[in-house]
């Protein structure tokens, strides 16, 4: 059985994806608790791995993002299996304190705190950008793509560092920027 918070179709609104209809499928339960975490995940309905084909399968994309939370603290190869029987092509996204299944079509890790990441090859690390060494986190894992999101928290004046992870990715173009555009144009 799986913890699942909310299974919605919407687009991705942050990342190599950006813009593109998917469905989400929000796993319950993390193993870091992120001051700027704005995802609610800790109520569930527990769903067997055919409950959630079903339901994910109701949706016109058959691209899925398992995200949390932390789903790499419930993804096992039984579900991963079985959605892509389903014709899934499955992106999960990780703080990547844990190791994944192999089948796995496309990781994205977006890596929180001073947490030792497990994941040493993916396919996109997203940072959150806090003013922290995002070159040495990026030097610790092969990703194909580079990612700086701006950090949206009452801590900043202006509500995020737009300014200040846009500067950032100007002096060191390797990086792209990643906004929150479901936020931006009012979607889940």
């Amino acid at each position: 059985m799986y913890r699942v918070n909310e299974i919605f179709y919407s687009l991705q609104g942050e990342g190599y994806f950006t813009g593109t209809a998917a469905v989400f499928l929000r796993f319950s339960g993390c193993n870091l608790k992120c001051d700027f975490c704005d995802t609610r995940h800790e109520e569930y309905t527990e769903m067997n791995a055919g409950e959630i084909l079903e339901k994910v399968s109701a949706y016109s994309s058959r691209h899925l993002i398992i995200t949390g939370g932390e789903p790499s603290l419930q993804i096992d190869d039984i579900l991963i299996d079985m959605l892509h029987d389903g014709g899934f092509f499955i992106q999960v996204e990780t703080n990547g304190t844990n190791k994944l299944p192999e089948s796995i079509d496309w990781v994205t890790c977006s890596p929180k705190g001073s947490h030792e990441i497990k994941l040493k090859t993916i396919d996109e690390l997203k940072l959150v950008y806090l003013g922290q060494d995002v070159e040495a986190i990026a030097n610790n894992i092969n990703a194909s793509h580079y990612f700086l999101q701006p950090c949206t928290s009452p801590v900043y004046p202006e509500g995020s560092n737009t300014a200040e992870t846009v500067s950032y990715i100007l002096t060191h173009p390797h990086w792209r920027l990643s906004l929150q555009t479901h936020k931006l144009i009012n979607i889940q």
